[in-house]
């Protein structure tokens, strides 16, 4: 990507996209974005900017004078969808970031999500919350917890003023918390905070819903290092048994044939999308905890096979729905040859892991994801 230097007119104030600092150089692909310098820009095309570059240009470039109130409501109705579109693909990138570890990269999208939001909801909005969150779990990453303490008294200010806030929100805001807490090795007010977080995640979703599985993993993740294994072994075997539901369900809808086939050829397996599939946060989400908990199952392998086979059962359908083949038989070895050493009577799981890399092995070619 390549930049223009600015000289602006007398009078005319540009600030950076970052920080809302003067402005010097320009992005020469959208021209409707400017930056203090290199390094900022480099930090915004990383984070979002790669994504929304020319999705800004219509957002930003000076209004057509519109001569009747029809085509200015059209116009004003036209622009608000675009920014809910940007404040939707913004938020969800930046919550990708966050579960994919890139802390600084998720800043950028967060702060565009959050300036979005201002512009369509207004400043006391609880549909500002989202990007609070984001922000404040960003800063809680990169270790900045004084930061993260003011994005999230903002949110939860914001939260408490609003009565109809929804149970969702306010899961997301104590997971958080909880998250702040932990960091800050208060374990007793982190296992509190995510205890309410999956209180009001379950009267959303329900207990065993992936949306309220992020809660109780965290919830292990406290007591792991409290060294309360017996909890936290309990928790990691109720987030896997969440995630393998799910994706089992996502599974049997891809292999369903349509039951009406339309055009010329027979049926084709795989054809419909699934119900109800992953989006980008959710595929960033059980990668980096699915993984989280076979890295921790292999390493007491030898005390709970069955657990590793689970794990691992589950980690094959994930990587199968996202195409990455390689990676579904690698897991799909694995989850075999831990059943197989499993106690007598608990390799009940064997059947279904052993139909599944039956379908590994007829499936062509790979994709594999980034």
């Amino acid at each position: 990507m390549t930049l223009n230097p600015l000289a602006n007119p007398k009078g005319v104030s540009l600030l950076c996209e970052l920080c809302q600092k003067p402005a010097f150089i320009q992005c020469t692909k959208c021209r409707v974005t400017y930056y203090c310098g290199v390094e900022h820009q480099k930090a915004d095309w990383m984070g979002i900017h790669e994504k929304i570059c020319q999705m800004l240009i219509p957002l930003r470039v000076p209004e057509p004078f519109l001569s009747s109130d029809d085509e200015r409501q059209h116009r004003h109705q036209q622009m608000t969808h675009r920014k809910k579109r940007m404040i939707e693909l913004t938020r969800t990138t930046g919550q990708k970031l966050l579960f994919e570890g890139h802390h600084e990269q998720a800043v950028p999208a967060a702060m565009q999500s959050l300036r979005f939001s201002i512009d369509v909801f207004g400043l006391s909005s609880i549909e500002l919350v989202p990007s609070y969150l984001i922000l404040g779990e960003a800063s809680i990453g990169l270790g900045r917890l004084q930061q993260a303490e003011e994005y999230l008294a903002q949110a939860e200010w914001t939260v408490l003023k609003t009565p109809e806030c929804s149970s969702a929100i306010k899961s997301k805001l104590y997971r958080n918390l909880g998250l702040l807490f932990a960091a800050k090795g208060n374990y007793d007010e982190a296992r509190h905070q995510l205890a309410n977080d999956i209180y009001y995640a379950s009267e959303e979703f329900g207990p065993h819903d992936i949306h309220t599985a992020g809660g109780y993993f965290h919830m292990a993740n406290v007591f792991f290092r409290m060294n309360r294994m017996d909890v936290a072994d309990s928790l990691y075997s109720e987030v896997t048994t969440i995630w393998h539901q799910h994706l089992s369900q996502l599974i049997r809808w891809r292999l369903k044939t349509p039951a009406t086939p339309s055009g010329i050829g027979p049926a084709i397996e795989g054809v419909q999308e699934e119900e109800g599939g992953l989006d980008e946060a959710q595929e960033a989400e059980a990668i980096q905890v699915l993984n989280s908990i076979h890295d921790m199952r292999e390493q007491l392998a030898h005390q709970n096979p069955l657990g590793l086979a689970n794990i691992c059962h589950t980690l094959t359908m994930l990587y199968y729905l996202l195409n990455d083949m390689d990676r579904a038989r690698e897991f799909s070895r694995k989850a075999l040859l831990s059943s197989e050493t499993a106690p007598p009577g608990e390799d009940g799981s064997l059947t279904t892991i052993s139909e599944l890399a039956k379908v590994l092995d007829v499936h062509p070619g790979t994709a594999t994801t980034s």
